[in-house]
């Protein structure tokens, strides 16, 4: 990619630089969010931005950003871009005074998951693991990163973080589901990231009629429902097939329907979404 945005201003690639001596960002004091454009569609910018406002203010990150900026900032280097499809990653790094801070917009490859782990279902591997502060994506991201590298050399997709209490929260960089006919179970909000994706397939799932319950999920009980699945914004829903040593009898009818469901969704939203209902 041949440019970033660096508070507002279109810079050339080549001088995205932070100085080592930025002890914020050494030490993870800052906030991100990760959107997607898909020819030349920007997906769910009216919740990405909002949402990287909460989580700097779930870590008493001061700054003087506002949702337009922000927003305006965004939409600014996407028609500076020379491609129509990338990730973005927005990062918010704070600084001792609250005018010092920093936002960066960074375009990166998109990234695509293998497609044939949508048919047969993929892989994840659980760790006993609680992120400080759930409701916030922080850049602290050590235990994510170490974890996941550990579920990757084990042919996982992803890491699954089990609590002090012994229930399953999230992934490194997803959200969790199971599933039983057409109810939904995800962990309770108070104890994960909700992220952009999982709020929009929540509100796919209850305008088709399936119900979406909060509770705590235990490893054990796993046998109890027809299925699992990973959601994130380059994954959308992926269906697990095995969790730990416990594997599921394939991927579900109704697990099927709703990620059909979706991929239409997507489709036919145009980057935009209202809300859960």
């Amino acid at each position: 990619m041949n440019v970033f945005s660096h508070n507002g201003q279109i810079k050339p690639a080549s001088t995205a630089v932070i100085p080592l001596s930025n002890i914020e960002y050494a030490y993870g004091f800052g906030v991100y969010e990760s959107m997607k454009l898909r020819k030349g569609v920007l997906y769910f910018l009216n919740q990405h931005v909002p949402r990287l406002l909460q989580s700097a203010q779930e870590i008493e990150l001061e700054h003087p950003f506002t949702t337009e900026q922000i927003s305006t900032w965004i939409q600014s280097l996407v028609n500076n871009l020379e491609t129509d499809s990338c990730n973005l990653k927005i990062m918010l790094i704070g600084s001792k005074r609250p005018e010092d801070c920093n936002l960066y917009i960074i375009p990166l490859a998109p990234l695509y998951p293998d497609r044939k782990l949508y048919k047969k279902g993929a892989k994840a591997i659980c760790f006993n693991y609680e992120r400080w502060k759930p409701n916030s994506k922080s850049l602290n991201m050590l235990p994510s990163y170490h974890y996941y590298s550990k579920a990757k050399q084990d042919g996982c997709y992803d890491c699954l973080f089990v609590d002090n209490d012994g229930f399953i929260c999230e992934g490194s960089r997803t959200n969790f589901f199971c599933i039983k006919e057409k109810t939904l179970y995800t962990p309770p909000l108070k104890k994960i990231l909700e992220g952009v994706t999982y709020q929009t397939i929540i509100y796919v799932a209850q305008e088709n009629n399936y119900k979406v319950i909060e509770q705590d999920i235990n490893p054990q009980d796993l046998p109890n429902y027809e299925g699992a699945f990973l959601s994130s914004t380059s994954s959308k829903i992926m269906p697990l097939i095995q969790i730990d040593e416990f594997e599921f009898d394939g991927i579900s009818a109704k697990l099927k329907e709703l990620m059909q469901l979706y991929n239409v969704f997507l489709e036919q939203c145009n980057g935009e979404f209202k809300g859960v209902r």
